[in-house]
């Protein structure tokens, strides 16, 4: 394996920030030093006047995903090749467990999915059908296939959902043996009660999608399950936090020292539920469950973030396309053309999320660089059991390195970007900073525009311990 010299760049990483190059050899970073001389047949890279930083780490995505109707539209590799141009070199992706069938089984069908992977991945395994021996089997994946976190829904009843019974079940057998829950928090049964009622008094443009799923679901629904998280004495990790009522719950549960985490997304911090009211059927691309929320609860996650209430960026990168073609209508938003109830929930943000929120958090907010690394990066390799091999920039650690230009002003446009997916969120968006060369494992796989990466190169990650930091 060649060797990589990355010289006079500005390395940032959650503690610390300094002047200096490294040196990679066979995929880790060998030297971290003032003015070190390339050897004979090294490729050097010059990062003066830009920022250095760990590869981000992206733990919420849905490549290649069935859902219900519908499927995701990004493969591993589209998927992953639109990560790594946004800067992200790992990714834990969600498998699923097919009710009455094993988990052991869904990881089995997820590998032969993730194979075309362009950036290094990991799995989280989603729990459907908890009895006698798929908690037997969520041991054998945490011991064996180094899958030391998994998924359960309050929402979704008869497609995803588990009843509280099940959870805390789940919940005992993962906090007991090294493995972290993530939860979908929110009251499944209420919402649907919800929904159905709009649907029958023909409330069915994809507005109705936000007013059907109210913050107050998600704020009960985490406090619920935090509640059984403590009694079961296991850790936790809310995805995808909206609300500020479901905020405010993990808030008084961590001032406790209850051993909770939680995520919020881009989309949450930046847009509002007033996207909703775009004309036609252009709502449906900011289906997304949870909704989009007002500016009151964006404030909220805005503190949550400062004071760490919330630990990690995450994507929830679970992409629909809005058009029918050229994939069908599977794998498009257009199933809930006269019904928002059939709109597939997701939206896309795997390329997007480091430089909207180094321009949103750094420039705007004025969040330190150190807490972006923290966020994007250290946090959720730490949580997820791949820190020091992930999430920082120091000698042993795989060289997953971003070169990002801290000045560089650009416009989001998703003709641009490496995702099927036909839309961004953020279509249009003028931002500040902007991803120049990435590096996975010691090549250089993103140089400006050029593409130098490959489907396959990604390695499959067997992690540790999750839930600390």
């Amino acid at each position: 394996m060649a060797t990589t010299l990355i010289k006079n760049g500005r390395i940032v990483t959650a503690v610390d920030d300094y002047t200096a190059d490294i040196l990679i050899e066979g995929g880790r970073v060998e030297t971290i030093g003032k003015s070190i001389a390339p050897g004979p047949g090294a490729e050097v890279h010059d990062a003066g006047g830009l920022l250095v930083m760990p590869g981000g780490v992206d733990v919420h995505t849905h490549l290649d995903w069935e859902f219900g109707p519908s499927r995701t539209v990004d493969t591993f590799g589209t998927g992953t090749k639109a990560a790594a141009f946004g800067g992200t070199t790992t990714v834990i992706d969600f498998c699923n467990q097919t009710a009455g069938k094993s988990p052991l089984l869904g990881l089995e069908d997820w590998h032969t999915r993730r194979v075309s992977a362009c950036v290094d991945v990991g799995a989280h395994m989603i729990m459907l059908d908890v009895n006698e021996q798929s908690l037997i089997d969520m041991k054998t994946l945490i011991d064996k296939e180094g899958v030391t976190s998994f998924k359960l829904f309050t929402a979704y009843p008869g497609v995803l959902m588990v009843d509280d019974g099940a959870l805390f079940k789940a919940l005992r057998v993962a906090g007991s043996n090294g493995a972290m829950t993530c939860i979908h928090a929110e009251n499944g049964p209420v919402i649907q009660v919800l929904v159905q009622e709009a649907v029958a008094q023909g409330r069915r443009a994809p507005k109705y999608h936000a007013t059907t799923r109210p913050s107050i679901l998600e704020g009960e629904a985490t406090h619920r399950v935090i509640r059984l998280a403590e009694l079961a004495a296991a850790p936790i990790y809310i995805v995808h936090l909206s609300a500020s009522e479901a905020l405010a719950a993990v808030t008084e549960a961590r001032d406790r020292g209850i051993s909770i985490h939680a995520e919020t997304c881009p989309h949450y911090l930046f847009l509002t539920a007033e996207e909703y009211e775009r004309p036609g059927f252009e709502g449906a691309k900011y289906v997304m469950t949870p909704p989009l929320r007002d500016h009151n609860h964006q404030k909220e996650l805005w503190r949550g973030l400062k004071t760490d209430d919330l630990q990690v960026v995450s994507t929830d990168h679970c992409p629909f396309c809005f058009n029918e073609q050229p994939y069908g209508l599977k794998l498009s938003k257009r199933q809930g053309l006269d019904d928002f109830s059939k709109i597939p929930n997701g939206a896309p943000g795997l390329e997007t999320r480091l430089p909207l929120v180094f321009d949103g958090a750094v420039r705007n907010h004025g969040m330190s660089l150190n807490r972006f690394v923290e966020l994007t990066s250290t946090a959720p390799a730490k949580l997820f059991g791949l820190f020091p091999r992930k999430g920082t920039i120091a000698v042993g650690s795989d060289a997953d390195i971003v070169v990002f230009d801290p000045k560089e002003q650009w416009t989001i446009r998703a003709a641009e970007h490496h995702s099927r997916v036909d839309y961004s969120l953020f279509e249009g968006r003028a931002v500040t900073g902007r991803v120049k060369k990435v590096f996975l494992r010691g090549q250089c796989i993103v140089d400006g525009q050029t593409w130098s990466g490959r489907e396959g190169m990604g390695e499959f990650l067997s992690r540790g311990e999750s839930g600390k930091i």
